[in-house]
């Protein structure tokens, strides 16, 4: 579907990689959607601009409420990817009644902007997509979890390589969240807790079967994933270091290990493991839930342009729609069970795991 609008959707951060990567993607789903590039950086954002066409650079300046535009300059979204602790992009998004979306906040970091939606509700649709990697991890889990009647526990290890970190403002989001933050936040058996001392390790075996260490981690699928699913425990580790390709001697990948245990629609007690690989790494996967997204708040896909409210990534898109675009921009996912039975389109088939 293509549709025109007549104001850009600013992109602040869009000349950084995974940022420009966004834009690169939605320019594919949407030739005609006007964009504005935005960044510190001005001559930076021109060159992104001009490889997109029907773009513009902007100069953004986080320190002003008026974010340095000029009056009566019009956006029809804001897209953010770098930590504004400020917030005045997201004040704008409400002054002007735009839709607004972020990627860069940690759980122990929502508060301010749930505050601002608090005290004005009606006057932006905001996303809050500081899932990990924007809804890699949350949409797949989510399809999966429709075939249990009862979910004891979800497990999800996400793999970075160290290779595939970004640009600087990625790194200071990563120092940030890693170093900085309070201790992980995770369900167990029911109750919400902070995860601490010897606990806050664990270790998975990855996509080639070898067993990796990872720390706690507390991205927002930790809060959405559980309260749709009902599980009773659910907790997100990352590790940082080695990708299972780079390991084999290949270029990195991203890779993400989501286990479901519970009960079958059918009776079945099992674990169902979800392997996910996109072999460019994290940020074509990043980009193209942010892209998803805000072809979905403005009405281009999904339904009506969003209203106003406060919002995560699931709450306004279909798992099977997301998960299919992931496929279709070359994410590779395979489904298994307890018993190494893999599972194609919803239906186990016996068929040995590798």
């Amino acid at each position: 579907m293509s549709t025109t609008t007549a104001a850009p959707v600013l992109i602040i951060g869009g000349s950084g990689i995974v940022g420009a990567q966004a834009a690169q993607t939605l320019r594919k789903l949407h030739p005609d959607l006007p964009i504005a590039i935005g960044g510190r950086d001005l001559a930076k954002a021109e060159l992104v601009a001009r490889s997109l066409g029907s773009a513009e650079a902007v100069a953004i300046d986080l320190d002003r409420a008026d974010l340095g535009q000029p009056g009566g300059k019009a956006f029809s979204a804001i897209v953010l990817f770098v930590k504004d602790e400020t917030l005045n992009s997201l004040k704008y998004a409400q002054a002007h009644r735009l839709p607004y979306l972020s990627v860069s906040s940690g759980v122990f970091e929502v508060g301010p902007e749930m505050a601002h939606y608090i005290h004005k509700p009606n006057s932006s649709a905001i996303l809050m997509a500081s899932t990990w990697l924007a809804g890699s991890a949350t949409f797949p889990a989510l399809q999966a979890a429709r075939d249990f009647s009862r979910i004891d526990d979800i497990t999800i290890a996400a793999v970075l390589d160290e290779q595939d970190m970004g640009g600087p403002a990625a790194f200071a989001d990563f120092e940030r969240l890693t170093q900085s933050a309070p201790n992980p936040l995770a369900l167990k058996s029911g109750k919400w807790r902070w995860v601490t001392g010897e606990n806050a390790t664990r270790q998975f075996t990855d996509i080639d079967g070898m067993k990796v260490e990872a720390s706690a981690y507390a991205p927002l699928d930790v809060l959405s994933l559980g309260v749709t699913t009902g599980a009773h425990s659910i907790r997100f580790d990352m590790a940082y270091g080695q990708s299972a390709s780079r390991r084999r001697g290949e270029a990195f990948s991203t890779e993400i290990v989501i286990e479901i245990s519970g009960q079958l629609k059918t009776g079945e007690e099992t674990t169902a493991r979800l392997d996910i690989v996109h072999p460019q790494g994290q940020a074509p996967l990043t980009a193209l839930h942010v892209a998803l997204a805000v072809e979905r708040l403005l009405g281009l896909a999904g339904g009506e342009k969003v209203a106003p409210g406060l919002y995560f990534p699931d709450g306004l898109m279909e798992p099977d729609y997301v998960v299919a675009r992931m496929q279709e921009f070359g994410a590779v996912l395979r489904r298994t069970d307890a018993e190494n039975h893999l599972w194609v389109s919803g239906e186990k088939r016996h068929i040995a795991r590798a």
